[in-house]
């Protein structure tokens, strides 16, 4: 069974590790304010400083911000089951377009990127939070009944009332009475409910020293100090929080006190800050061999007699943001690590060239000072003084300078050199800031591309590392709703009051942050946009918009995807979202309805139709008449060459007869012949009324499309 001493324990090891990495982040923040204590300038010499870590930082935030906020729906929840789809989505909208905004929560993520970079982790954290607060307001000339109506709200007190007379006009109109009035002040304690997100600093952050992530650690928590008023508006009883010792001191020590420390008289005990210690730690505190997951409030002191709350909890609610990653670590890589070195001889050399120059345009000067009259005028010049020689004397024996070469062209290459070795190891360049890479002086378009994919990939990883730890964020966020979110709420969201009842939600839904698009340029985001919409727009011509590849909805996406791509967040002004109950019925209506270009294509194609079968009729009786005709004459011809043959010698008559059966032969050729060719006329025919009918349908199928689309 662990103790409260145990924990105590382990927060002062949590406080010595924050302090033992304090240093590093003092460092940190003197070099991105452009103050370098460890570089000290020589006396008489240049002071200059080169901030390359704010550059870079500067650099990389608007793309990181960018790419994570460049859309309003920055989280999307996902369903973890059957029927979950609907709530998932109002979650989305939910935490989108309500909770994040009321709570700040920007401004709270932009600091924690910009710990991230500067700090190697940002931390996050949330929470509900539920505080009494007193407001006052005035009331002149108040009846008796308005008075009794203000003073019955619950918590509101009359902490000043003042009666007198006042003349108005009778109901009956026969002149003025006078009735009583009341001036009062109304003090009102009215209890606060609202989720709040923040940026904790990171030398508040308490976390276990042998932690390698949050989810892991033993002990999680901030250290804060609060005044003696926000925790009796907390809750917390009174008399024990003005018995708090004050933040600073030892807690062996109950009676020490700070050298600062104000009377009474002096200050406000209201006002005087405690050390609030909030912690999630990993205990076991019921002897159950188990260790749970408890959230503990100390003030003033880590003792039992200061343990404000002692809970159970299912999530600790911290999640941390870093740029990099180290295996097997908890703390990440800052910019500033891989760019100390590089401020530090970028200043060394910015420093020297301006000394280089300082040199060259005040030249030492080398004076004969016996032919010198006024040593003085030389050694101190000012401006129009004369330098008066000895008689006799040489001024350019006399004065001579000693000259300084220039050494700057040397500098400036080194500093490019330089530069670009801090570009290599951070990816951060004035292409992966948003930059156009043509732009960028002395280089090819094809270098400028190679150099912008490099930037964009590197700081496309850090955006998706800085991602996953939102994405523990908007889950912790959305069980913080559904945990504390008592009653329905009805928001106004897209022009339409919409209701919200977290209470229904699934607490388990998993999400992903939307991170698609923005990690290059603008130009670069809309040509991948123009390209997805070409796309859809072929395959809407192809099969019109009741297909299976594209939906109406998602043209509207690629839309809204292309404003936001443009740096314009509000697409509704633009664009209007379609409804696809509605779509789907003008879908329908324009199927049922007659169109009358297909009316007219239908009709000429059943009138060729018919032409082309009234040809085919009027050849076939032609060829059945010739045939006929070819027939009777081949009869006749034979009836003559039989009483030929009967007239004539046996032999002439058998050779008749063979000649006939050879013209019978000939005769069952042609008629074969004949009707081969009839046959094939006819397939013909058939072929030229198969490619009109096709060509007819045709016709209809793409001006239905045209009309759908119209639609």
């Amino acid at each position: 069974m662990t103790s409260i001493k145990t924990v105590a324990a382990m927060i002062r090891d949590a406080e010595q590790h924050a302090d033992d990495t304090a240093k590093d982040r003092t460092l940190a923040d003197e070099y991105y304010r452009g103050v370098m204590s460890d570089l000290p300038a020589d006396q008489y010499r240049s002071q200059a400083m080169s901030r390359d870590v704010r550059v870079h930082i500067k650099r990389a935030l608007p793309s990181i911000m960018r790419t994570i906020f460049g859309s309003d729906e920055v989280v999307e929840f996902l369903p973890m089951g059957e029927g979950d789809e609907e709530a998932a989505e109002q979650a989305s909208d939910f935490i989108n377009y309500v909770v994040f905004p009321e709570s700040d929560g920007r401004k709270a993520v932009y600091d924690a990127i910009h710990d991230a970079l500067l700090h190697r982790n940002g931390i996050l954290r949330w929470w509900h939070d539920e505080r009494r607060c007193a407001s006052f307001s005035s009331h002149t000339g108040l009846s008796q009944q308005e008075l009794d109506v203000l003073a019955g709200d619950d918590g509101a007190e009359v902490v000043e009332a003042t009666e007198r007379m006042e003349a108005i006009d009778a109901p009956d109109g026969s002149g003025q009475i006078e009735i009583p009035v009341f001036d009062v002040k109304i003090k009102r304690i009215i209890t606060k409910r609202e989720y709040k997100i923040a940026a904790v600093p990171r030398e508040r952050f308490l976390i276990h020293s042998e932690a390698t992530s949050i989810e892991d650690s033993l002990l999680t928590g901030e250290r804060t100090p609060m005044r003696r008023s926000d925790l009796v508006a907390m809750g917390y009883d009174r008399d024990m929080v003005m018995s708090l010792q004050l933040s600073g001191d030892d807690d062996d020590e109950q009676d020490a006190r700070r050298d600062n420390a104000r009377d009474a008289q002096e200050s406000d005990p209201a006002n005087d800050e405690i050390d609030y210690f909030e912690v999630f730690v990993r205990v076991d505190m019921d002897g159950d061999g188990i260790a749970e997951l408890r959230r503990m409030c100390f003030a003033g002191a880590l003792t039992e007699d200061n343990l404000l709350v002692d809970e159970e909890c299912d999530e600790i609610q911290f999640t941390d943001l870093t740029a990099m990653q180290q295996p097997h670590q908890w703390e990440g890589i800052s910019l500033f690590d891989d760019l100390k070195d590089i401020q530090q001889v970028k200043t060394a050399l910015r420093r020297q060239t301006l000394d280089n120059i300082y040199w060259q345009n005040n030249m030492q000067p080398i004076v004969q000072m016996g032919r010198v009259q006024n040593p003085d005028a030389v050694m101190n010049p000012q401006f129009g003084q004369p330098i008066v020689l000895k008689d006799g004397a040489s001024a350019r024996e006399a004065i001579q300078w000693n000259p300084v070469p220039f050494v700057g062209a040397q500098s400036f290459a080194m500093m490019e050199y330089i530069d670009q070795e801090g570009q290599d190891r951070t990816g951060i360049s004035d292409a992966s800031a948003g930059l156009a890479p043509d732009a960028l002086q002395n280089m090819t378009a094809k270098a400028s591309a190679m150099i912008e994919q490099a930037g964009i990939g590197q700081v496309e990883m850090m955006v998706r590392t800085i991602a996953e730890g939102l994405r523990r964020f908007y889950r912790g966020l959305l069980r913080l709703v559904i945990r504390h979110q008592d009653k329905p709420r009805t928001v106004r969201l897209r022009k339409k009051w919409v209701q919200f009842d977290p209470r229904h939600w699934n607490a388990e839904m998993d999400a992903t942050v939307n991170v698609g698009l923005g990690a290059g340029t603008r130009e670069r985001d809309m040509q991948v946009m123009q390209f997805v919409m070409n796309l859809q727009e072929k395959l809407l011509a192809a099969f019109g918009p009741d297909n299976p590849y594209v939906k109406p909805d998602q043209l509207y996406n690629a839309l809204a995807k292309t404003v936001e791509s443009a740096g314009l967040k509000t697409p509704s002004l633009f664009f209007t979202e379609p409804d696809m109950q509605e779509v789907a019925q003008k879908i329908q209506a324009a199927q049922n309805q007659p169109n009358p270009e297909a009316e007219r294509l239908k009709g000429e194609m059943q009138l060729k139709q018919a032409d082309m079968q009234m040809k085919m009729q009027l050849e076939q009786a032609k060829m059945q008449a010739s045939q006929a005709k070819e027939k009777a004459q081949m009869e006749a011809d034979l009836m003559v060459r039989q009483k030929e043959i009967e007239a004539s010698s046996i032999a002439q008559r058998e050779k008749l007869q063979s000649d006939a059966a050879l013209q019978e032969q000939r005769l069952a050729f042609e008629r074969e012949k004949l009707a081969t060719d009839v046959q094939l006329q006819r397939e013909k025919m058939q072929q030229e009324l198969a490619d009109a009918f096709a060509k007819a349908q045709a016709d209809m199928a793409r001006n239905g499309v045209q009309n759908a689309r119209t639609v």
